[in-house]
């Protein structure tokens, strides 16, 4: 039960009501029209805009309308009182007996509440992390493997048909780069000494394993090969366990995907999709041959000064055309880039999300022109870009154990302050805001402390059954038999508490339009810090405990309140990928 959807659906009925409105109903946009909670809650539980948007089409001023809108609303038995604010908004503020109901539908709905068909089941395929697979996730990665996998939980959440993807770049020049600093490990594990690792190659000693295993397999039989042969052997054990290891780090923040797609798939039977994508784009008339000017500042490493086959991406948004195939006949990783998305196109997705890190700032314009070139703009793509993390503790720069090389491992965080903080802080910010990730703050017990502060509220929430379940031992509390003691629901400090557990589906819905996970965890919070200050006047007043074992019927009707707290809590930190713990310690 969405109050806010359904007062915008009673102001909208009220509105066709008004002899006003009906005489220039064709003229009026009622799409402009919301309805939210007030900014000032003691104003009211909800607030609209009707009149301020409607006034001019119609020919009156916003508080003239105001007042004719807020006499029919009268009427609405659920409306206890309603008034008008500042230029014309109007306020209103709901009656007991709808908050109860409102209680009834979060208790009997439980972790469901909040779920949403906004999505309409469109199929939306979210790709996120998609690092090069030539050595253990670090930190850098972190935060758009959250906040990609969280936007996933998001979406399928409001109704979408979501597929969590990963693209695994294994073509190209660093896999040959990985390749021969493997095979260097495997000369070291055969007996050989090597000395301090060529520059160029990738230093690390998580590549000492897989030279070992090639050792243990093949012995010397690999180093008697000229390199055209070993080349594909080492190159294929060297993915498949670095994908082994990068699943793991994963998997140790609670990210999983659905798909692990290989580029070399791409580039398989002599390149057929890539020539196939590019055929395409042909004979919708969006390649040609051409020759590029030299781009301001850096060349980029596929920019030649001869004429090569080029796609007309400038037709479709881009800033400049993108080359396809090289003068020496070679495709471009840009032509990957166009397959790729043509092979998503063709699964059926409606809708693609890149998650990718701030420096690929310089890719947007270039997908998005892909995606109109070769969907006809029937797709949509969008690339939310994740600024930096920096880590500190205590306000100092981290300095941390490099086992692999020269980065700080996205493991050695995990394992230092535990997922649940990982996971929550990297959505404590927009992602396209930079991020300050102090080890001190995510693991002291305060309410300066998101993560903290929201685990506990649910904790507490499970602590109340216990206390129930000693106060009264014969009671079960099933979701039905919460709903009906609703009605002994009144105090208006209860009221309050429900009013905030029910702006959850409006938040919802609002994070997964705007696409922007952090949206949850603020709203988490907040509830959070209305369900901890009602629990601190408990404390005080002892009519507004929970739990009164004097009182059977007024603690099985605010058991209802903490169960549907409790549900949203929980909900909302699956959301983001995060426990909701029984107990705390």
């Amino acid at each position: 039960m969405n109050l806010f959807t359904d007062f915008e659906a009673r102001i909208k009925n009220a509105l066709e009501q008004l002899e006003l409105v009906k005489e220039k109903r064709s003229e009026l946009d009622f799409g402009r029209i919301a309805v939210e909670p007030p900014r000032d809650a003691t104003h009211g539980d909800v607030a609209t805009n009707a009149a301020m948007v409607l006034a001019k089409p119609l020919g009156t001023n916003p508080r003239a309308l105001a007042e004719i809108i807020i006499a029919k609303l009268q009427e609405d038995t659920d409306v206890a009182e309603v008034s008008v604010a500042g230029p014309g908004f109007i306020n209103i503020r709901l009656s007991v007996g709808y908050w109860q109901r409102v209680l009834d539908a979060m208790i009997r709905t439980g972790t469901d509440y909040g779920r949403s068909v906004l999505g309409q089941g469109k199929k939306v395929n979210v790709e996120y992390v998609s690092a090069n697979p030539t050595g253990p996730m670090h930190v850098g990665h972190c935060r758009g493997a959250v906040v990609g996998d969280a936007l996933a939980n998001l979406l399928a959440f409001a109704g979408y048909d979501v597929v969590k993807e990963y693209y695994i770049n294994d073509a190209g020049s660093q896999i040959d780069v990985l390749a021969r600093s493997v095979f260097l490990r495997y000369r070291e594990a055969l007996g050989e000494r090597i000395g301090d690792i060529p520059s160029g190659l990738y230093p690390g000693d998580y590549l000492v394993p897989v030279g070992q295993s090639l050792a243990a397999e093949y012995g010397v039989r690999l180093h008697n090969m000229p390199e055209e042969q070993w080349m594909p052997i080492v190159k294929d054990r060297a993915i498949e366990m670095m994908m082994v290891m990068i699943r793991e780090d994963l998997a140790a923040l609670n990210v999983h995907h659905g798909v692990f797609f290989s580029e070399r798939t791409l580039h398989a039977n002599g390149a057929a999709a890539i020539r196939t994508a590019i055929n395409d784009l042909t004979f919708k008339g969006y390649v040609y041959k051409g020759t590029l000017p030299p781009p301001k500042g850096q060349l980029p490493e596929d920019w030649e000064d001869r004429e090569q086959t080029l796609f007309r991406s400038t037709e479709v948004g881009d800033d400049i055309d993108r080359p396809l195939i090289k003068s020496d006949g070679s495709y471009t990783y840009f032509a990957a880039d166009v397959a790729y998305f043509k092979n998503k196109f063709d699964r059926g997705f409606d809708e693609m999300i890149y998650v990718l890190g701030a420096d690929h700032g310089g890719y947007v314009k270039r997908l998005e022109a892909v995606a109109r070139g070769v969907s006809e703009g029937k797709a949509k793509l969008t690339v939310l870009l994740c600024q930096l993390v920096k880590l500190y503790r205590d306000g100092e720069p981290v300095k941390m154990s490099k086992r692999s090389g020269d980065f700080v491992t996205l493991r050695d965080v995990v394992e230092e302050v535990g997922r649940d903080s990982v996971r929550f802080m990297m959505l404590y910010r927009k992602n396209s805001e930079p991020l300050d990730f102090d080890f001190a703050k995510v693991t002291e017990q305060s309410k300066d402390n998101p993560v903290f502060y929201v685990q506990y509220a649910h904790a507490r929430c499970m602590s109340v059954f216990r206390q129930a379940k000693e106060a009264f031992p014969d009671f079960a509390p099933t979701p039905e038999l919460l709903a009906q003691s609703v009605a002994g629901i009144r105090d208006s400090a209860e009221l309050q508490l429900i009013a905030k557990a029910a702006e959850f589906p409006r938040v919802v819905e609002s994070a997964a339009q705007s696409q922007e996970p952090h949206r949850i965890a603020f709203y988490l919070y907040d509830l959070a810090s209305a369900f901890h200050a009602h629990w601190n006047k408990g404390k005080d007043q002892t009519e507004l405990r929970f739990v009164n074992d004097k009182n059977r019927e007024s603690s099985i009707a605010r058991l209802g309140l903490v169960y549907a707290v409790a549900s949203v809590l929980k909900s909302g930190l699956a959301i983001t990928g995060t426990a909701a713990p029984d107990e705390m310690r």
